[in-house]
């Protein structure tokens, strides 16, 4: 059988990139159990209430539901047990010290398959306000109107 190549994105979670503000990203693998691979492969992943923990010196993954497979029988897995992400030590060691002092979560933003491999983008986040959402919201508005204004004016030639 002929190995994978690139990167095919399973599930993202796009609400994170609204409730929080992304500091750094950190690209885990996981460990997983067959039925997990077979049902993801087929897309039956989400990353809605996902987040994750560091125990013990580990790195774990919560609350990621990965529907159970169909054809599975009594292997198939649990839906949304934990599960281990894979990450260098140095990596682990920042991160605990990153969590620890200043209070920062740790969010999944998007699971993907590279070179045939189960991947998870893990983002160090610090949550935003009421407020600051609402900032962001305005900023992208009004860049989308000076977007319209400028294409307006270029498509009748020219000046304002």
């Amino acid at each position: 059988m002929a190995k994978e190549r690139g990167q095919k994105v399973i599930a993202s979670n796009r609400k994170a990139r609204h409730d929080y503000e992304i500091l750094d990203t950190y690209e885990c693998g996981v460990v997983l159990v067959g039925t997990e691979v077979k049902s993801l492969r087929i897309g039956r992943a989400s990353l809605v209430d996902a987040f994750a923990t560091v125990d013990d010196g580990e790195v774990w993954l919560r609350g990621l539901h990965i529907a159970e497979y169909e054809m599975g029988t009594w292997t198939n897995h649990e839906p949304r047990r934990r599960r281990k992400l894979l990450l260098h030590k140095d990596e682990i060691l920042k991160l605990i010290g990153k969590t620890k002092e200043s209070g920062l979560s740790l969010v999944p933003l998007s699971m993907y398959f590279k070179d045939g491999k189960v991947k998870v983008e893990l983002a160090l986040a610090k949550g935003k306000k009421a407020y600051d959402k609402r900032q962001a919201l305005a900023k992208r508005d009004a860049q989308r109107e000076i977007a319209k204004t400028v294409g307006r004016a270029r498509k009748r030639g020219g000046g304002w």
